[in-house]
């Protein structure tokens, strides 16, 4: 079975340390356990592009070979200022591919599809429409084993990721139709993470919407500032309504966006340079994630569902 990188190779090669040669520092969140791994060597999965719920099966790899050959020249557009709608489509893709298809995306695509089979069980459960409990479980209802978590919904991590493959290109439609921040780190002293899922969320004050944060080299990242009036039925790969601002980060800010790479991160931290503050600096931030959470609000005599995403302690 192939050994297929959720998190493109050529983007972790940029993390490549000169003092250990064709390796990167690493560091797990869930031991802090430190190790120098190669790109093929992490963020793998076997069979991990294979996914069943679609009709080819492995469609996904074919839409990687639109976007990694096209990653490190679509880095430099963005740091000398000459984009293209080949370089934001390669560099949208590549963020919308790690949302899809790595572990913690999975993760949080299960939570969202969890909520509407919980809240479809309660409708069904109120008219009756379902077996009852059965005697053992006590005088009980199914919505009353959800509402105390003694019954729990799995979904399986793989429809989610079919569900993120097939939205792939609107994905890429919403991202690429958006503001972005580009963010230019000169401090070599501090320069950015990356990890196994470098897509930062960024809360947005009284917004129900996020900002992605990518770190795309040491030196380079973007903040995605997604447009909710997007008409998003109507595919514009020219991306007319691109927006690119450049910042020079001081150094608070890089401090603030690596601690935002960090506690985002599902379990892996990459890094090119091991400074005497990274280790302390993992660790204290170590025990977050990104948590997905939904809110149940009475509406018109039913419940409407609220989706979002927060980083929280695990």
């Amino acid at each position: 079975m192939p050994l297929d990188h959720y998190v493109s190779q050529v983007h972790l090669k940029n993390f490549y340390s000169p003092k250990l040669g064709k390796l990167m520092y690493a560091i797990r969140k869930s031991d802090l356990n430190a190790f120098t791994p190669n790109s093929e060597s992490v963020c793998r999965i076997e069979d991990g592009s294979t996914n069943s719920y679609l009709r080819e099966n492995r469609i996904v790899e074919e839409f990687l070979k639109m976007i990694e050959p096209k990653y490190n020249d679509s880095v430099h557009r963005l740091k000398t200022n000459d984009i293209d709608s080949g370089c934001i489509f390669a560099i949208a893709g590549f963020v919308a591919y790690i949302i899809a298809c790595s572990p913690a995306g999975m993760r949080i695509g299960s939570h969202l599809l969890k909520g509407p089979v919980e809240e479809t069980t309660r409708v069904m459960d109120s008219n009756k429409a379902l077996p009852p409990v059965p005697s053992a479980l006590g005088n009980t209802t199914l919505t009353d084993l959800l509402n105390s978590g003694a019954l729990q919904v799995k979904i399986d991590p793989k429809y989610p990721q079919a569900i993120g493959i097939a939205l792939i290109l609107s994905y890429i439609n919403i991202f690429g139709n958006s503001s972005w921040d580009i963010l230019l780190n000169d401090y070599e002293s501090n320069t950015f993470f990356t990890s196994d899922f470098p897509v930062a969320v960024e809360k947005v004050q009284n917004n129900r919407t996020l900002n992605r944060i990518v770190p795309l080299s040491p030196n380079l990242a973007i903040r995605i500032r997604t447009d909710v009036p997007l008409d998003r039925k109507r595919a514009d790969y020219s991306f007319s309504e691109f927006k690119p601002s450049i910042y020079k980060l001081k150094w608070k800010e890089v401090v603030y966006i690596n601690r935002l790479i960090v506690r985002c991160a599902e379990d892996l931290v990459f890094f090119r340079d091991n400074h005497e503050w990274v280790t302390k600096f993992v660790r204290k931030n170590a025990k977050y994630w990104i948590e997905p959470k939904t809110e149940r609000i009475p509406h018109h005599g039913g419940t409407l569902l609220c989706f979002t995403q927060d980083i929280a302690e695990r």
